[in-house]
């Protein structure tokens, strides 16, 4: 599954697909304000864009959803809620063609995360964990990946943890162990936890890993409910040797072609999308 043959116009290309030209540095090609795009760098460093979305389960408007993805460019999406029953594997295929991405892994076996990558990537090992299941309760897991940039290699978690606040604090942990487990250096976990930064299970995964919106804010900060936000409670973390170059949910002024109609129509989430640089 590929994109679209782009356009004739490099200039045209390189803005909708939010690349930079291999070797050149990522500040000077931002997609659109203040947010880099991807890029490979001369030292051997890449530039990340990875996104983070809960897509409920594909039920609300699926154009726009797709409309908002593509334009926030991203090199690799983690995805919460997607289908995992009647025909789940044909919804995730339609998803990540239509957003010109492919599927890593995840899906029905991880309980409903879900990993997409641009072709950029090359998928080096993929799983799906499923958690304990606690009587009474939906049963959640992990989407994970080691995906390779260049030379670089990136651990990926696609988690979306439990309602209830006790189960929750386990699944941090659980999830804190999946991203040690990675055995990359650089690696990151992105879902819905949830839960507010200041609940004991979001307090959990700072102590070990940076919340990258905190640590280099950009666009907005809540994400839930979409034609309201109130609430942050999905997150992007890294482990302390990524680079940051920000992070936080797209606000159409940030983002060429992105539309606020679409960011409510969408989902009942808001995306949160991180620019991410792992030194070579």
């Amino acid at each position: 599954m590929t994109s679209p043959t782009p356009g004739n116009d490099p200039a045209d290309s390189a803005a909708r697909n939010g690349r930079a030209e291999p070797g050149e540095p990522a500040d000077t090609q931002a997609l659109g304000r203040g947010l880099p795009a991807s890029a490979s760098e001369s030292d051997g460093s890449v530039v990340v864009r990875l996104l983070s979305y809960n897509v409920r389960s594909l039920r609300d408007d699926r154009a726009a959803l797709v409309r908002v993805v593509r334009a926030c460019a991203p090199d690799v999406v983690c995805v919460q809620e997607a289908p995992r029953f009647f025909r789940w594997r044909k919804k995730a295929a339609w998803l990540a063609r239509d957003c010109g991405l492919v599927a890593v892994t995840g899906g029905q076996p991880a309980a409903g995360p879900l990993l997409l990558s641009s072709l950029r990537a090359r998928v080096v090992h993929s799983e799906d964990v499923l958690l304990p299941r606690t009587p009474g309760l939906h049963r959640r897991g992990f989407a994970t990946a080691t995906l390779e940039f260049g030379s670089v290699r990136l651990g990926v978690v696609s988690c979306h943890l439990s309602l209830d606040r006790a189960e929750r604090q386990r699944q941090a942990d659980a999830l804190l162990r999946r991203v040690d487990g990675t055995g990359e250096r650089y690696a990151v976990a992105a879902g819905d936890i949830n839960e507010a930064p200041e609940g004991s299970s979001w307090q959990l995964l700072t102590g070990k890993l940076r919340d990258a919106h905190a640590t280099v804010p950009w666009g907005g900060t809540f994400t839930s409910p979409a034609g309201e936000p109130l609430r942050r409670i999905d997150g992007v973390f890294v482990t302390p040797e990524v680079e940051v170059l920000g992070c936080g949910v797209p606000q159409p002024e940030d983002l060429p072609g992105l539309d606020p109609a679409d960011l409510a129509a969408a989902s009942d989430h808001l995306p949160v999308l991180a620019a991410l640089r792992l030194r070579g």
